[in-house]
C-alpha cells in the first residue's frame, strides 16, 4: 500500500486535476544549472522554444475578424517562426555540457528537421488554391469554397501535415528522441522545475 502511488488519471474527476498538480509542482521546484553548464545558454533555450510556439499564435485566425495581426505573407512567417525551435532544443542539449543532453539535442533536432520538410510542402497546395500566403485570405477562402480537406489533394496534404505534426512535438508513435530507456530524458536532462516544464508548455 506504500508504494501505491495513485496515477494520472485517478486525481480528481476523471484525473482532469493532474495538470494543476503538475504545474503546481513545477513552479515550486528549485531551478537548478550544473556547475559546467554555459549557464546562459542554458537559461535562455527553454524561453527560444517557448517564444517560438508562442509567436505562431500571432497570425493564426481563430474566427472571422478575429486574428492577431493579418500579415500578408503569414504562412511564411508561420514556418519561419516556427522553425526556432530546433534551435532551442540544440542549445538546450549543448549549454548542459553533458554528451547525453547533447546526443538527445541531436535526435531530437534531426527528427525536428527531417520532418519539417514534408510539413512545409504540405502547405503548398493550400497556398495555391487560395492564391495568396495570407492566413486570413486562406481562411475566408475556406469559408467562400469549403474546406481544403475535402478535395483528394487537400486529404493528402492533411495526412502529411497531421503525420509531421505529430512527429514534431515528440506523440507516439514519434517519441524516440527523449526515449527515457535508452539516453536518460533527452536534451532536457539538465533542466528542472519551470525550465524543465517551458518545454513540455511549447510543446
Amino acid at each position: 500500500r506504500f508504494q501505491d502511488r495513485i496515477g494520472p488519471n485517478r486525481v480528481g474527476p476523471l484525473g482532469l486535476l493532474q495538470p494543476i498538480a503538475d504545474a503546481i509542482k513545477l513552479i515550486t521546484k528549485e531551478n537548478t544549472v550544473p556547475r559546467s553548464a554555459d549557464r546562459i545558454v542554458h537559461v535562455l533555450a527553454p524561453i527560444l522554444v517557448l517564444t517560438s510556439a508562442f509567436l505562431v499564435m500571432a497570425v493564426v485566425p481563430f474566427a472571422v475578424g478575429l486574428v492577431p495581426v493579418d500579415l500578408p505573407s503569414g504562412l511564411v512567417y508561420l514556418i519561419a517562426v516556427s522553425s526556432l525551435t530546433p534551435l532551442g532544443i540544440f542549445l538546450a542539449g549543448w549549454s548542459s555540457r553533458n554528451k547525453y543532453s547533447l546526443l538527445g539535442a541531436m535526435r531530437a533536432v534531426a527528427q525536428l528537421v527531417s520532418y519539417e520538410a514534408p510539413q512545409v510542402l504540405a502547405t503548398i497546395p493550400v497556398a495555391l488554391w487560395a492564391g495568396s500566403l495570407s492566413l486570413v485570405t486562406i481562411f475566408d477562402r475556406q469559408l467562400e469554397f469549403g474546406w481544403n480537406v475535402f478535395s483528394p489533394p487537400g486529404l493528402l496534404a492533411f495526412a502529411i501535415f497531421l503525420i509531421a505534426g505529430v512527429a514534431e512535438v515528440n506523440r507516439t508513435p514519434f517519441d524516440l528522441p527523449e526515449a527515457e530507456s535508452e539516453i536518460i530524458a533527452g536534451y532536457h536532462t539538465e533542466y528542472s522545475g519551470m525550465r524543465f516544464g517551458l518545454f513540455f508548455l511549447a510543446q
